[in-house]
């Protein structure tokens, strides 16, 4: 655990498990940021966005609460987070078991941790699959048998322009033996909303004739609040002298009403939506590490179990809005589609869209480490990995003919209903030899497997009177693609038997592989090894300088589309000098790393016909950066912190718009040329902290502001689509405190987003077709409040 000095407001000495060593953060040869416990408590951080903001290699995107993609150091390519798509290119660590899903990031709520690490770079030798571009590790305070401790936190604050929010959070450290302590957090969060639903119509054509809808009975002010509450158990045995036992259990739940983006067109935090928004997020995870010494060898196991379902509906007007336009010459949605009811009359054509997750997560991990203090030494493992999805998707058109509708679900336009498995082993190993007292030598590899596989359904029914076959008049996706008993599709075969549904809830299956009479799962595997080489040199006690060659990657998987082929592995190679210093008698700490990363043919996800996310392997890309962090106390009692990031991450081949798989493509066929910024990442990123605190009668008052800001950045990687949704844009939030703590008890004051400043985190569109109805992720605006704690 870092080391605290109370007086000087920040962590002297931090000491990391990066490289699954407890080692101190400045003598570790990769870019590594921490957040340690006094520095999280003093910065408020309770969530992802919190902690992110103080990352400048991080950025993500996001729509809402719970649904968060992770990227670091410009390794993005946009479009990710469904759960169909990509796994993810940044791994995330409660402790010592990965907790990073199919779908995207667990958004953990922070409360009683030790630290945060971010680490940098491929981190595929020692964390695997999920960690191509880096990891995120979030490290909870243990149970300890020296005493009994306890803390009790609350909040409360007003947003302006929308409600009161607040929390209230708790720990209790209970020894119960000399042998055994039980450690218990629990937290409740209610966050404002502030974003306002107001009155608006949407017409559709014919016009005249057509139907015109409002949505009066949704409108609402600071309607996208939202709660979180959930708990944290940890029990630690120590067996004796050598074995520790520590099973644990998190559960968390939150919910959240409306949407967090804003629509430009209609105000500044206002939207209109016609159905309602809702999601719930619900996760439970078991776990269990022992760790031991067999001789001098310390010996860890780690498993973990994670079930995490996930609810949501959603307003998919701007759709039928899109498509409506789209089909102007054929008298729109209302001339091209087929969307009456069972007497044939036309009916509001309006869509949301009921959707569930389950993804449940079961890893493994058995590893050794000979003595740190020995010349040669080795940490080496085994890991094991099952997760899967059970995908349910419903395009809901109410009053939709039945023999228009997905055949046995009335009201149903459009389905998804399958389930992914996504299977993963490795052998892993580091050794490292000290050439000179000095000068180390550290080596690396991971020897991988990855078994994934989807099957199940997806598209429109089939009318057997038709056509038309469907409200779109479909007559290829959805059941007539779906496989008879003699192994042809319904298409083909018309007067066919269908084969019984592989998946419950669906009528039938057309994404399968028909194998000797039966129906399997669409499968993609492959194995292959990923290194690491790093020379580390430390001329004196303060300071190292170190040489890095790393590589990470990210699975292959399936298309949710049948008649799209699977996507390959991708791979990252990273080239990094790093220096970390500690200067003037331990007043100054400066960390910076410079690196090249290639990135050979990216996985690309984009919507494409009818909306459906699609995934190919894309061309190469290049990541030039240089990252940077620096602790300064200059004087007693103040405190400045600052880190930076400047990325330069482009294409170095043509983005298709077709299938060509040398990227020479020109014309109307490029999405993006050779030379095109990827998405997401800024190019420049930095925040800086300043802490004073000194001593005010018995106890000690601190003044603290915060500010971060981050350039302008893409939307989406193709030129058509990043020009239609607008540039991400740059923006500069300020954040000020004031506190007293006295004894055991403490008092703050705080003020975040003092200049109430609109801070555009992402740009997106609800469909395919949709950008010229663009929605902008914002920052949560100047909010004021109240905190109080005491420990006991």
């Amino acid at each position: 655990m870092a080391q605290e000095t109370p007086s000087r407001g920040d962590d002297d000495e931090i000491v990391v498990t990066a490289q699954k060593r407890e080692e101190n953060l400045q003598n570790v040869p990769i870019s590594i940021q921490a957040l340690g416990t006094r520095k999280l408590d003093q910065l408020n951080v309770t969530n992802f966005e919190d902690f992110s903001k103080l990352l400048p290699s991080v950025s993500f995107q996001s729509s809402q609460p719970g649904v968060t993609t992770v990227y670091m150091r410009g390794v993005a390519s946009g479009g990710d987070g469904n759960h169909s798509g990509s796994l993810p290119s940044v791994g995330v660590y409660l402790d010592e078991q990965p907790v990073t899903t199919i779908g995207g990031t667990l958004d953990i709520h922070v409360y009683d941790i030790a630290r945060i690490e971010s680490l940098a770079g491929p981190q595929g030798t020692l964390y695997g699959a999920s960690s191509q571009a880096g990891t995120i590790r979030i490290i909870t305070n243990k149970p300890s048998t020296a005493g009994f401790e306890g803390r009790v936190d609350g909040e409360i604050n007003s947003v302006k322009s929308g409600d009161i929010g607040g929390r209230l959070e708790g720990m209790v450290n209970l020894p119960i033996s000399e042998m055994a302590a039980l450690r218990v957090v629990g937290w409740y969060q209610h966050n404002a909303g502030y974003i306002d639903n107001v009155a608006g119509t949407r017409s559709f054509l014919p016009t005249p004739g057509g139907i015109t809808v409002d949505n009066d009975e949704f409108v609402k002010k600071n309607f996208n609040d939202s709660e979180v509450y959930g708990g944290r158990a940890a029990l630690k045995v120590d067996l004796d002298d050598n074995w520790t036992v520590t099973p644990t259990v998190l559960y968390q739940k939150q919910t959240s009403h409306g949407t967090f983006a804003q629509d430009p067109r209609v105000g500044d935090l206002q939207v209109q939506r016609f159905y309602p928004d809702n999601r719930s997020d619900r996760f439970i995870q078991a776990a269990l590490t022992i760790e031991g010494k067999l001789g001098n060898f310390d010996v860890t196991y780690a498993g973990a179990y994670l079930d995490r379902k996930a609810y949501q509906i959603n307003d998919y007007t701007d759709y039928a809005e899109a498509y409506d336009k789209l089909y102007e010459t054929s008298g729109g949605l209302a001339g091209y589609f087929y969307l009456e009811d069972n007497a044939g009359n036309d009916i509001d054509p309006r869509q949301f869209i009921i959707g569930t997750d389950h993804f449940r997560k079961m890893s493994q991990e058995f590893r050794v480490a000979s003595p740190q203090d020995e010349r040669f030494r080795v940490v080496a493992g085994l890991f094991y990995q099952r997760q899967s999805n059970a995908i349910h998707q419903d395009y809901m058109v109410p009053g939709l003919a039945d023999l228009m509708s997905v055949n046995g679900r009335p009201g149903t336009l459009w389905l998804t209903e399958q389930k992914r498995v996504d299977k993963d082993y490795a052998a892993f190993g580091e050794a490292s030899f000290d050439i000179l007292p000095n000068l180390t030598l550290t080596g690396g590899g991971r020897y991988f497997k990855y078994d994934n596989s989807l099957i199940g359904f997806f598209g429109f029914g089939r009318n057997p009177a038709g056509p038309p076959f469907n409200g779109a008049g479909s007559s290829r996706t959805g059941v007539a693609g779906c496989y008879t008993t003699t192994g042809a599709i319904l298409r083909d075969n018309p007067g066919g038997t269908l084969l019984p549904a592989a998946v419950d809830g669906s009528p039938c299956t057309n994404l399968a592989d028909f194998v000797d009479g039966k129906l399997v799962p669409k499968r993609t595997k492959d194995d292959g090894f990923t290194h690491k080489l790093n020379l580390t040199w430390k001329p004196t006690e303060d300071l190292m300088t170190y040489a890095t060659w790393s590589r990470g990657f990210r699975p292959g998987g399936i298309n949710r589309r049948a008649s799209v082929g699977s996507y390959a592995a991708d791979f990252l190679t990273n080239y990094e000098l790093g220096i970390k210093s500690t200067l003037a008698d331990g007043a100054v700490r400066l960390n910076a790393a410079i690196y090249q990363q290639d990135w050979k043919k990216f996985q690309f996800s984009f919507l494409g016909e009818n909306s459906f996310t699609e995934i190919h392997n894309g061309p190469n890309a290049r990541i030039r950066g240089i990252e940077a962090d620096i602790n300064v106390r200059p004087t007693e009692g103040l405190t400045i912190t600052a880190a930076a990031s400047y990325t330069d991450a482009k294409t170095r081949n043509n983005l298709c718009k077709i299938d060509d798989p040398t990227f020479s493509c020109t014309g109307p066929d490029v999405a993006a040329p050779a030379g095109t910024r990827l998405p997401i990442t800024p190019k420049f990123n930095a925040n800086a902290t300043l802490r004073y605190a000194f001593p005010v009668g018995s106890g000690e008052m601190h003044f603290q502001s915060v500010i971060a800001h981050r350039s302008s950045a893409t939307a989406d990687i193709r030129v058509e689509q990043a020009t239609d949704l607008g540039r991400i844009s740059g923006s500069t939030t300020v954040d000020f405190a004031v506190g007293y703590d006295f004894g055991k008890y403490s008092l703050e004051m705080f003020l975040e987003n003092a200049f109430d400043e609109r801070a555009e985190l992402a740009r997106f569109s609800n469909c395919g077709q949709c950008n010229t109805r663009v929605q902008i992720l914002v920052n949560r605006p100047q909010t004021i409040g109240l905190r109080a704690g005491t420990k006991f």
